[in-house]
Order: C-alpha cells, then structure tokens, then sequence
C-alpha cells in the first residue's frame, strides 16, 4: 500500500457529490463504513497497492457561498439519504476540509450556473490565462499547507451548456497563446481546471459531462506534462443500465426499434439540468451509446424533469420496444430509482485511487480502462460494460 499523502482536489466541492464522498470518506478513514459500492474493494484489484483511505486528504473550489457541513446535511433534511448520524461524527473534519475550499471560477458556465454563484465570484473579471494562475496558486498552497506528495483534481461540478471549441488549434503549443485573449478562447470553467491541474503535472479526472480535457490541445498537454486523465460523466444509474441490457439485445439478435427513458430528481444538478442548454449536454452524454453498441439507431428519446420535491432521489423510467422473432414486437420495461449522489460518490473515490495509481505507476493519456465508469468515456468508443470492466481488468494484470 502506498504510504505517501495523496491530495484529492474536488470543484464543486460543496455540491452533493463532492459532500457525500466527503462524508463517506471520513467515514472509511475511521473504520465505521462498510465497502459496498466501492469497486476498488473487489478482492481482483487488492494486488494493485491503491493508496489508503487514510492517506487522502481534501481540498478544491466551489463558486457558491455556503459551507460544506451545511450542504451536507442537506443530504439528511431535504433528501433523507443519509442518516444525522453520519454527518454528526465528522463536524471536526467537514470543517478542516473547509478551511481548503477557495473560490472558483465561473468562466462560460452558463446563466443557470451564474445565478447560483455568490456574488463575490460572479465579480471577479479575468483572463482564462489569469483565472489558471489563481487556481494554480491553489493547488501549489494545497501541497504545501498540507505535506502532499502527489494530487488527483476531480470535476464534480454543475454541468456547464456546451461551447464551440471547434476554432481552437489542436496543439498545446498553439492553444497557451490563446488564453491570454478573452475574446479568442472559448473555453469553459471546466477545461481551465482541467488545464490547471495538467500544466502542473497532476492527474485530471471529469466525472461530470462538460468539456474539461476532452480538447485535443488539452490533451496533447497531459502527454508534454507527464500526467493522465479521464472522464466524462460518470455512468451510475439508468445509462449503466444501457449498456449491460443493450449488449443482451444485440447478441441476441433482437432487433430494438426504440428506446425511452424519462428521468426525474430534485437536486442542486436536477436545478441545474431544467436549463434546456445545460440539458442538452447532459441528455447527448445519456443518448449516444446505443447506435454505437447496435451499430444502428433505433428511436430514442431522453427525458430530465427537475422534481424539487424528490431531493437526491432519482427515478428512471424506460420502455424498450424491439422485434422478435416472426417479427412480433415485444417490450421490456423497468424503473431504476436511487440516490443519485449515494450511486455516484464511491465511485469518485474508486476512481480516485485508481488514477492515482496509474500516474504513480507513470501512465500518461487518457487512461481508456476506466471506461466502465463513464458514460462518454474519452478515447474508446467501447460502451459494453462487460467489455469495458474486462479492460479494467486487463490494466489490473500488469501489476501481477
């Protein structure tokens, strides 16, 4: 096991994802958490040296102004998730991990985001070149403040509308001139931090659907740097359930003519999602693997309703309709309801270690064997989830 200080930068570090991880890491650096939804627990991954529950520790950026004990309790009094008594046990440590939360950056996030942003960071005027600067000075007194040896930054935030980055250049090289000019770089808050961490040689993981390191010149500058990254948007609920029930369809020969999901949920990113053009890039992250796992396109329709009632509760509804043999139709229906930011935190930290791993172990890139965790994964159009865990797998076998 790795004994070295590992720094987990989260953005949006208050939000319900970010808050639930936090509580639930606490609660496995104290022994009082069980290891249920936690992948990196499988007995398949213990030879790997992941780094310790108690090795981590927690800093990042938020752009709103709350705290994070406020937002956690959320958790218990708006969405009845999680027990008082979880938030109660850590007050010391939700507050330490506070006293690491500096002010983000709200560069092209969208209205929606901007609204909820306090008024401090919604003042701020700067450059993409300077707001980098900023967030990197906050990293660099991170490490210091807190002894680290090595850091992962994390993108838990609200999912930004999407932008038009196709006018940047593809090279690194090219692209750092451009942060200088405001009017020039199109870029959105989540490719800055992306840019932020990978400038400095830290590993980037997006587990929300914006842009961050997907950019070609971004990604050129994680191989320059050294570094590795992944994402985007993490696969926890009804898209998971995609891609194990479409390869069923596909082996057997099932021929699916569409395929409907409506999905409804009440949270800070259900608020944020009832904004038709933050919606848009959430719902093309949800649509697009079937075609690729059918190799057609059957009908679709993708449906997210922000329910302020349900809280972090989520509910997925779907109806697949598809052709049989003698050409009869057939239906298959089913409801996936959980919390959403209880299905998405161990899989945070999960991924948390796993990257860290691979950047110790000197990886550079995207790193493609952590598809299963996502529903864009960057670098393979693979979107099987048993094939995409076998990869996952494989990585795991060089280790020995």
């Amino acid at each position: 096991m790795a004994k070295s200080r590992v720094g987990v930068w989260l953005i949006g570090a208050r939000g319900g994802v970010a808050s639930t991880a936090i509580v639930g890491l606490v609660g496995l650096q104290k022994g009082r958490l069980g290891t249920e939804g936690l992948v990196s627990e499988l007995p398949c991954f213990k030879q790997l040296g992941l780094c310790d529950w108690k090795d981590i520790v927690i800093g990042g950026h938020e752009v709103r102004d709350v705290t994070l004990a406020d937002e956690a309790r959320r958790m218990v009094t708006e969405s009845r998730a999680i027990e008082a008594g979880w938030i109660e046990s850590c007050q010391d440590e939700l507050a330490r991990i506070d006293a690491n939360i500096r002010p983000g950056t709200l560069r092209n996030v969208g209205a929606t985001i901007q609204s909820l942003a306090s008024p401090s960071a919604r003042e701020v005027r700067e450059s993409p070149r300077e707001a980098i600067d900023r967030l990197q000075q906050d990293l660099r007194d991170f490490l210091a403040k807190e002894r680290l040896d090595r850091l992962v930054v994390v993108n838990l935030a609200s999912t930004e509308p999407p932008v038009d980055n196709s006018g940047l250049p593809a090279r690194w090289s090219e692209l750092a001139p451009v942060l200088s000019d405001p009017q020039r770089c199109t870029l959105s808050a989540s490719s800055l931090y992306a840019i932020a961490a990978m400038e400095l040689g830290h590993p980037f993981i997006n587990f929300t659907p914006s842009v961050g390191s997907t950019p070609e010149a971004i990604c050129d500058l994680a191989v320059q740097r050294a570094t590795c990254h992944t994402g985007r948007d993490g696969k926890t609920g009804e898209t998971l359930l995609k891609s194990v029930l479409a390869p069923m369809f596909a082996r057997r020969n099932l021929h699916v003519m569409s395929w409907v999901g409506h999905n409804i949920f009440g949270n800070l990113d259900g608020k944020v999602l009832n904004d038709p053009s933050n919606k848009a890039t959430k719902v093309s992250s949800k649509d697009k693997l079937l075609g690729q796992i059918f190799g057609y396109n059957p009908q679709t329709l993708v449906t997210i309703e922000y329910i302020a009632s349900l809280g972090d509760w989520k509910t997925a509804w779907d109806h697949i309709h598809f052709r049989g043999f003698l050409g009869t139709p057939m239906t298959l229906q089913f409801t996936w309801q959980g919390c959403d930011s209880l299905l998405a935190a161990p899989l945070v930290l999960d991924l948390i270690r796993f990257t860290e791993r691979a950047h110790r172990a000197g990886e550079t890139g995207i790193l493609t064997f952590l598809a299963s965790f996502f529903k864009s994964p960057m670098g393979t159009t693979e979107h099987d989830f048993a094939r995409q865990f076998e990869s996952l797998l494989e990585w795991t076998r060089k280790f020995g």
